[in-house]
């Protein structure tokens, strides 16, 4: 037996047209013809920006409050993990946890943000910045009535809802989150701590 060699791929691995990234001229037809091999990317004013692979932390914390609201969430919303929601057809963000009204529309790896209820991002040093400040007035422009930054190193959920086209801190706790929106929600930071 003998082993065969490993064809490398006829036009190398995937990376997003420079010219195009120039150009600014992406749109999410683009992001949905992606090979498969591409690496998972947002959407950013038609520039096409890699997300970082979460850290071992970071996929427990989503992993556990995705089980968390899928066992307490009301039946007329459901979560989810590892989906899209598409903001307009320049812009898309790949939020931790996304919790989506039913019936759910459409069955892609992108959500309009109409359907978004809450959008929750854990916050890893790659995703700081984006995280604090990019993606919620993204969020917040979008529509989508509430937004939670998770922080790591010690787990610290920080909820906001909007108002008036922003986001008001709504709860802040490092033991147990207790809100009434999108639900009654009386969540202790242990339960999605890793």
């Amino acid at each position: 037996m003998t082993a065969q060699p490993i064809e490398p791929a006829a036009q190398g691995m995937w990376g997003p047209d420079p010219v195009r990234q120039r150009l600014a001229n992406h749109t999410i037809e683009d992001v949905l013809a992606l090979p498969g091999d591409a690496p998972r990317v947002e959407l950013r004013d038609g520039v096409l920006v890699v997300v970082p692979s979460p850290t071992y932390d970071h996929q427990n914390i989503s992993s556990l409050l995705w089980m968390w609201l899928r066992q307490h969430a009301p039946l007329d919303l459901s979560p989810a993990t590892a989906v899209g929601v598409a903001l307009n057809h320049r812009n898309t963000l790949e939020p931790d946890v996304v919790l989506l009204r039913r019936p759910l529309v459409g069955t892609s790896h992108y959500f309009d943000a109409e359907q978004v209820m809450l959008a929750v991002e854990v916050v890893s040093p790659g995703t700081r910045r984006r995280d604090r400040l990019e993606k919620p007035a993204d969020y917040a422009d979008a529509g989508i009535p509430h937004y939670w930054r998770i922080e790591q190193n010690p787990v610290h959920v920080y909820a906001y809802d909007l108002v008036d086209g922003r986001y008001e801190l709504a709860a802040d706790f490092a033991e147990e989150l207790i809100v009434a929106k999108p639900f009654d929600i009386r969540l202790r930071v242990r339960d999605i701590t890793p």
